[in-house]
C-alpha cells in the first residue's frame, strides 16, 4: 500500500517561513570521520534567551487570536532544537533530561504554547529511543524525519467519550484490515500542535474477535484526515490542539507500530517516562509562574500613586508577596534540577514521586501567578499586560494527566499499604484492639 499526500501541511508553511525569513536549518554535526554521532555544541543560554525574547514578542498576538506560531516552530529547528532527544548516531542531540529541561524554560518564557508543541515532540522522540517494538526502519524514518526537516511527532490519544485512555477503557478509533493494510476511522480531541504536525502517534484498537490496542503511525498527509477548528481555550491558545477525524484513513500494515491485547500494556515499564513527562511538563509552567513573577515586579517598581508618593515596590506588603513567590520559585527549581540529575544520572524517581513532582510544581505555579494577580488588581486583568494571559495559561497546567485526584490517591494508596502491618499484627504499634 502506497500513501498519496493530500493538501498543504504544516512542514511545507514552516519551510515557506524559513525561505521568506532566510534561515538556513542547522545541519548535524558531524564526527572526526565526517558521519552524524559527534556530540553536538549546546545552545548557549544567551542564544535561547535572545530566542525567547522573539517569540515573547509574538505570543500576545498568537494568544489574542488563537494562531498557531509557525515562525517558532521554524526558528526550533533552524536552531537544532526539534531533535534533542534524537540518537547522535542519527545526527540528534541525544540529550538528556536536565539539557532538554533547559531548553523547554527558555522557549516557555517567550511562548508557552511553542513550548507544549516541543515537549511533545522531545517526550516523542524521547520514547522512540528507547522503544524497540516499532519496526526499526520506520522508527529510523521517523527520527531522520525530525534531524533533516524538523517534522514534528504527537501521540492523539483523547476521544469524546473515552477521554484519557490513563482513566482505562477502550478506545473507539478503530482499524480494520483491508488488503495488506489498515483503514482507521476515528475522533481524536486536544490534538496539540496538529497545525504543523507529520507524523500522528495515534492510539486504537482493531476490529479482531478479541481487539488489540496500541499505536498506528499516520502520516499528516495521508487521505482521510480532517482537521476540526475546535480549539478555543482560557489559555494555551496557540497550541492549535484542535480536533481530528479519521475516516478509513489507509495505512500500510507496518504502521500498526505496536498492538497488543489490552492487560499487556500493563506490563510495559518505562521507569524514566513519568519523570521526564512530570519535569517538562513542570519546568514549562514553572516559566510561566517567573515570566508573572518579573512582570509583577517590575510593575511594582514603576506604580507609583500619587496619594504615596513612592513606588509600591517601597511597601513591606508587596516585598512579602514578592518574597513569598519567590520561595515557591525556588523550591519548584530546587525539585526540578534534582529529579533531572537523578534521571540523567540513571537513577530516575519512582512514577510516583515524579506525578507528585508534578503535582508540587503546577500548584506552587498556580499559587505564585494567582499572588501576582491578587496584589496587582485592575492591571493585571487587563487584556494590555501580559500577567492575565500568564494566568491563563498557568491554569492549564492542572489539566495534564495524571490530574491531581488520580495523583494524591495513588501515592496515598501506595503510603497506606506500605504500612499496613502483617495480618496477624493488625493493630499499629501504640495502640489498643
Amino acid at each position: 500500500m502506497h500513501l498519496k499526500p493530500t493538501g498543504t501541511t504544516g512542514r511545507q508553511r514552516i519551510s515557506e517561513w524559513h525561505r521568506e525569513s532566510g534561515f538556513t536549518p542547522a545541519a548535524p554535526t558531524p564526527d572526526a570521520t565526517g558521519t552524524a554521532g559527534a556530540a553536538r555544541p549546546l545552545r548557549t543560554d544567551e542564544a535561547l534567551r535572545a530566542l525567547s525574547a522573539r517569540f515573547a514578542a509574538r505570543a500576545a498576538t498568537h494568544d489574542r487570536d488563537a494562531t498557531f506560531a509557525f515562525e517558532n516552530i521554524a526558528e526550533l529547528h533552524q536552531l537544532g532544537l526539534l531533535d534533542l532527544t534524537v540518537p547522535r548516531a542519527l545526527g540528534g542531540a541525544g540529550a538528556g533530561l536536565a539539557e532538554a529541561r533547559r531548553v523547554v524554560h527558555h522557549v516557555a518564557a517567550g511562548d508557552p504554547s511553542t513550548a507544549l508543541v516541543l515537549v511533545m515532540q522531545i517526550l516523542g522522540h524521547r520514547n522512540l529511543a528507547q522503544d524497540t517494538l516499532w519496526p526499526a526502519d520506520i522508527r529510523e524514518q521517523v527520527q531522520r524525519s525530525a534531524v533533516e526537516h524538523g517534522a514534528l511527532i504527537n501521540s492523539l490519544r483523547v476521544e469524546p467519550a473515552l477521554g484519557s485512555p490513563a482513566r482505562g477503557g477502550l478506545p473507539a478509533t478503530v482499524a480494520r484490515r483491508q488488503g495488506d493494510g489498515w483503514l482507521l476511522s476515528g475522533h481524536k480531541i486536544y490534538s496539540t500542535g496538529i497545525p504543523a504536525l507529520s507524523w500522528l502517534a495515534v492510539w486504537g484498537r482493531t476490529d479482531e474477535p478479541s481487539p488489540r490496542t496500541g499505536v498506528f503511525l499516520v502520516p499528516r498527509d495521508a487521505p482521510g484526515i480532517t482537521v476540526v477548528p475546535t480549539w478555543d481555550h482560557l489559555g494555551m491558545r496557540a497550541t492549535g490542539s484542535h480536533d481530528v477525524v479519521f475516516d478509513s484513513t489507509p495505512l500500510p500494515a507496518a504502521y500498526a507500530v505496536d498492538l497488543r491485547l489490552p492487560e499487556a500494556w500493563a506490563e510495559r515499564h518505562d521507569p524514566a517516562w513519568a519523570v521526564w513527562t512530570s519535569t517538562l511538563l513542570g519546568t514549562l509552567y514553572n516559566a510561566v509562574a517567573h515570566s508573572a513573577r518579573d512582570w509583577f515586579v517590575a510593575w511594582l517598581n514603576l506604580r507609583a500613586p500619587g496619594s504615596l508618593g513612592a513606588p509600591l515596590a517601597t511597601l513591606p506588603r508587596f516585598q512579602e508577596a514578592v518574597g513569598r513567590i519567590d520561595s515557591w520559585l525556588l523550591a519548584s527549581r530546587i525539585q526540578l534540577d534534582r529529579f533531572s540529575a537523578d534521571a540523567d544520572a540513571g537513577a530516575p524517581a519512582s512514577a510516583t514521586d515524579s506525578n507528585l513532582l508534578k503535582l508540587n510544581i503546577t500548584d506552587n505555579a498556580i499559587a505564585a501567578v494567582e499572588l501576582a494577580v491578587r496584589l496587582a488588581g485592575n492591571p493585571a486583568l487587563s487584556r494590555g499586560n501580559p500577567l492575565e494571559r500568564h494566568y491563563r495559561n498557568v491554569l492549564c497546567s492542572r489539566i495534564h494527566t495524571p490530574q491531581n485526584d488520580a495523583i494524591l490517591v495513588n501515592a496515598g494508596e501506595q503510603a497506606l499499604r506500605a504500612a499496613a502491618p502483617p495480618a496477624a499484627h493488625a493493630n499499629p504499634p501504640g495502640t489498643n484492639a
